[in-house]
């Protein structure tokens, strides 16, 4: 299968409708009560889309992301995008990332220059040769025209796109739907996988009849994720449901696009309530232009409804033997930042087991330094 040079270059003329459109918003009134208590708080958006029209400035975005070797290759049917950045001064350890919604690509783009050249940035541990794909359905990768595209799916195009990469053996991670995919690599091709290495848990383990009791740590973190979902599951109600109902309204307004987005980095990051604070404004707008200019919000809500119909369960078999590394980001608000060790333990070889004190649920952009550090120490220790 023939892999492509990929170059950004989107059109000036998809650049000046997105701003007329931010000119142009009809916006709501204002919620009562304390900012951001249902939702994203207008002053807040109305200033972003200010900034979003007038100042951001994408094309240095795309100068910027064309230092980068890109590619695309057809998969059945099926053109992925992906970043392949190899280790200076030779072959490094295999290792593709992956990660989730309402991320991009550019989540893990920090972490190439200390993965491929760790030495020159005070990291013990080896050099990677790091392959960084698009989720199908997410900005300059396809999704398949069907339905069911789940974890395995993902998890079966990124063992052939290693395979046409000429990597037998690689290790492989990430985050949200990433650590999903992982999983189901880990567990579909154990022969081919190095090691795993997760920032949160994406997948439940069995805890049907025959599995062992849970203990005092895991009922309080079942507790925990149970009052989580009920105040803030709503967005992943709607879209495992009603993708393409909420697709009509985020794919026309950048507004709504932006309020959407937004509010989850906002909710999800360890920010304490100052998004901006933690997260850089460009960097925010370069997630919110990729999703506009490619028009994938929708089709990347679709995880969520085909995991949910056409997903998988685990069974009583099922058990990542790989090697398996994890750095537990405590202080994220999304509640898998408190898993204890042992509910891991049901599904994963746990090797490695690092509590984070700062960094929250994209921690490749909130917490690179770090992240990479645990990544060199873990597959260091494997080979």
């Amino acid at each position: 299968m023939p892999i492509e040079p990929f170059k950004i270059a989107v059109a000036e003329q998809v650049l000046s409708d997105l701003k007329t459109r931010i000119r142009n918003t009809r916006w709501p009134d204002s919620a009562p009560g304390a900012p951001w208590s249902q939702g994203t708080d207008l002053e807040w958006l109305r200033n972003l889309m200010d900034y979003w029209a007038e100042e951001f400035d994408w094309r240095a975005q795309e100068q910027r992301l064309g230092e980068l070797a890109q590619f695309r290759i057809e998969i059945d049917g099926v053109r992925i995008h992906f970043v392949h950045a190899r280790a200076r001064g030779g072959r490094g350890i295999p290792l593709i990332l992956t990660h989730g919604w309402p991320s991009a690509f550019f989540e893990y783009l920090p972490l190439v220059p200390l993965l491929t050249d760790p030495v020159r940035h005070g990291i013990d541990g080896p050099a990677f040769d790091l392959v960084i794909p698009s989720l199908p359905g997410y900005g300059f990768s396809e999704r398949p025209r069907r339905a069911g595209v789940n974890y395995r799916t993902v998890s079966a195009l990124w063992h052939r796109l290693m395979t046409e990469l000429e990597y037998e053996r690689y290790g492989c991670g990430g985050g949200d739907f990433g650590a999903g995919v992982a999983t189901l690599m880990a567990l579909d091709r154990p022969d081919s996988i190095i090691g795993i290495h997760l920032t949160n848990l994406e997948l439940a383990p069995y805890i049907g009849p025959g599995s062992r009791a849970l203990s005092p740590a895991e009922k309080a973190y079942i507790g925990t994720s149970d009052l989580w979902w009920q105040s803030e599951g709503g967005y992943k109600a709607i879209q495992s449901t009603r993708p393409q109902t909420l697709g009509y309204s985020l794919n026309d307004s950048p507004a709504g696009l932006a309020a959407w987005i937004a509010e989850k980095w906002r909710s999800w990051s360890d920010c304490h309530g100052d998004l901006e604070g933690r997260i850089p404004r460009d960097f925010l707008l370069a997630i919110l232009t990729l999703y506009w200019v490619t028009g994938t919000i929708t089709s990347s809500m679709r995880d969520y409804f085909d995991n949910r119909w056409h997903g998988i369960t685990l069974g009583p078999e099922d058990f990542v033997r790989s090697p398996t590394a994890i750095s537990n980001f405590t202080s994220q608000y999304v509640f898998e930042g408190d898993a204890p060790r042992e509910w891991a333990e049901r599904l994963y070889n746990i090797q490695r087991w690092t509590p984070m004190e700062r960094g929250g649920h994209f921690a490749p952009t909130e917490e690179p330094v770090a992240l990479a550090r645990d990544i060199a120490a873990f597959f260091a220790s494997l080979i």
